[in-house]
């Protein structure tokens, strides 16, 4: 045989060879993505809304009853230093969802709205920006929200949905694209921009007398103007007022609504049922996803005023309307884990609890007070830098990854949850832009001492309220205020008689020298430091201000979206089912 014959039988199993270790890699790989699939867990986010600190039994709590919480506290890992990136709705929960302070998306307010106050504005989350939700949706995640968005739904027409979860990563949505307030009950004061509601209203009343006194003058000669004169004047008054009210009178109609994905299902929608509603999709949403992994966030009604609560808890706690809605915040909770475990699901989803700010404390009734309790903390809802509004509850639990009854009292953010999460299923945090957050499991776990954080800066609308320094090498804990709210009547702890504090104007005090306070020693800040009491005031302060300033090169202009432009009601981006404007629907 001849060397060219020798050489073909020498090559042919080396194809052969070749071909096997490119079959066996290929199912090397299968296997490598199936196991990498197999261990991402499945990440159930729950979010209360204007819950207290201090309204938990795991953080101090003894008169009211939340086991449902406290034993996901005792099988996980606790946060004391667990911060709200901002003290109201729409900013924390942008800046939560994206991992970066929501200034940075435009989602911060430049004047007097804090906050999304239509369904039909054309403000919100900007598309452009990233969700930890459409990261994991990327990464084979089946995504949901069920509850409350309050981060704009439509930009341009009522279709768009340029601003709707299914836009931003989720892809299932069930729940209210709002947020609760009095409008939505019948029969409660109406909330909904009440200060310019009252005006219009004055207005409208002033206007209406002086028609009817033309048209008395005209009858009694003591006018010479025509009747016409008289007819356009009231024809004037009349579309002065349908123009307000058109949006105000119908703010439970406009506001008040439950969707399913793009549809609207109710409007308005009955509070009375809204938490069973709720309640039962996200069960159903953990047992059509048990395969996994999913990622489920849970952002809850409960405990936003009204404080609509079933009867099965009404009058059943120490605290009042208020006391009930917590316990049964809780029961909802309970139940969503007890949906988690009997799918076996418990060891294999990251939970996680939270609520977006401090309670209310404006929030009260001729009888009581139906906003949450702080704890220790000085301040609530709304107001900045003070440790009341910012400090919520922080739980982590993933039994046999996370060490049990572990607490942490380094200062960590909801802007952590972003970069954690995002880990956790695999993908890669942005790298084309500012990142706030940072990721918590090493601290979760005990592989970390410290924090990653050494400054975190709060703000109140676009205004820096104060920042704190993490002084590791000592444990201090140091606070600067530049602004506080000034609290009404004088020495009260809030600003009773507005829905919450300002941010700047007249309503706030500018201080300079800044206040210091070391909350290491003083959580309750209730001990301003001054150069005499500490010799470190003038160098903290200092050292503080560098860090300001850094903070401040990394922001950049964007379009606000609390703008009056992007505020105001417009029909054309009102979301409706039936006829418009007699929108109204009751689907099961």
């Amino acid at each position: 045989m001849g060397p060219t014959a020798q050489s073909g039988r020498a090559k042919l199993p080396a194809r052969e060879s070749l071909a096997v270790l490119v079959t066996v890699s290929c199912l090397l790989r299968t296997c490598e993505l199936k196991a990498a699939n197999a261990f991402k867990p499945n990440i159930l986010l729950i979010m209360a809304d204007d819950l207290g600190i201090g309204d938990l039994g795991c953080y101090g709590n003894d008169t009211l009853r939340t086991p449902n919480v406290d034993r996901l506290a005792r099988e996980g890992v606790r946060l004391t230093q667990h911060l709200a990136a901002a003290p109201l709705c729409s900013p924390s929960r942008a800046a939560f969802l994206t991992g970066r302070h929501a200034l940075r998306s435009g989602m911060e307010a430049s004047n007097g709205y804090r906050a999304l106050q239509w369904n039909a504005g054309s403000g919100g989350l900007p598309e452009n920006e990233t969700t930890f939700a459409r990261v994991l949706q990327q990464q084979g995640y089946a995504t949901g929200l069920i509850g409350k968005w309050h981060q704009g739904v439509n930009c341009e027409s009522r279709t768009d949905h340029c601003h709707h979860p299914l836009s931003h990563g989720f892809d299932y949505f069930f729940g209210m694209p709002f947020t609760l307030v009095n409008d939505c009950l019948p029969g409660r004061s109406p909330e909904m921009d009440a200060a310019t509601r009252a005006r219009l209203r004055h207005y409208t009343q002033m206007m209406a007398l002086g028609v009817l006194t033309l048209a008395a003058g005209k009858a009694c000669g003591l006018f010479f103007l025509s009747w016409k004169a008289v007819l356009g004047a009231a024809s004037l008054l009349f579309l002065f007022f349908v123009s307000w009210y058109a949006s105000f009178g119908f703010a439970r109609r406009w506001n008040c609504i439950l969707m399913r994905n793009h549809e609207v299902t109710e409007q308005p929608m009955v509070l009375e049922r809204a938490a069973s509603l709720l309640l039962n999709e996200a069960v159903s949403y953990i047992e059509r996803n048990k395969h996994g992994p999913f990622l489920l966030v849970v952002s809850l009604l409960h405990v936003h005023i009204p404080l609509v609560t079933t009867k099965e808890f009404l009058g059943k706690s120490q605290h009042g309307l208020y006391g009930d809605n917590v316990e049964e915040m809780d029961w909802l909770v309970g139940e969503i884990l007890n949906a988690v475990e009997e799918h076996g699901l418990k060891n294999k989803t990251l939970t996680y609890f939270t609520s977006d700010h401090g309670g209310h404390l404006e929030a009260r009734d001729e009888h009581s007070q139906l906003g949450g309790w702080n704890g220790i903390y000085r301040g609530g809802k709304g107001m900045g830098g003070w440790e009341g509004g910012i400090r919520v509850p922080g739980i982590f639990r993933w039994p046999g990854v996370l060490p049990a009854g572990r607490v942490v009292h380094e200062p960590t953010s909801l802007m952590d949850v972003f970069p954690t999460v995002v880990r956790l299923g695999g993908g890669q945090v942005p790298q084309d832009r500012v990142m706030d957050g940072h990721n918590l499991m090493p601290l979760l776990q005990g592989d970390a001492e410290h924090s990653a954080h050494e400054f975190l800066f709060h703000y109140c609308g676009k205004y820096l309220h104060a920042a704190r320094w993490h002084e590791k090498e000592s444990g201090r804990l140091w606070k600067v205020h530049y602004i506080t709210p000034r609290f009404h009547p004088q020495g009260a702890g809030a600003c009773y008689g507005r829905s919450v504090c300002p941010c700047s104007g007249e309503g706030v005090t500018y201080h300079d020298p800044p206040l210091l306070f070391d909350l290491s020693r003083d959580p309750s800040e209730a001990r301003p430091l001054s150069p005499g009491s500490e010799p470190l005031y003038h160098a903290v302060v200092a050292r503080v201000g560098q860090a300001v300033e850094a903070h401040r090169e990394t922001l950049s202009p964007v379009p606000p979206q609390f703008s009056l432009g992007n505020i105001v009601w417009k029909p054309w981006l009102q979301p409706c089912c039936g006829t418009f404007p007699w929108c109204s629907c009751s689907q099961d």
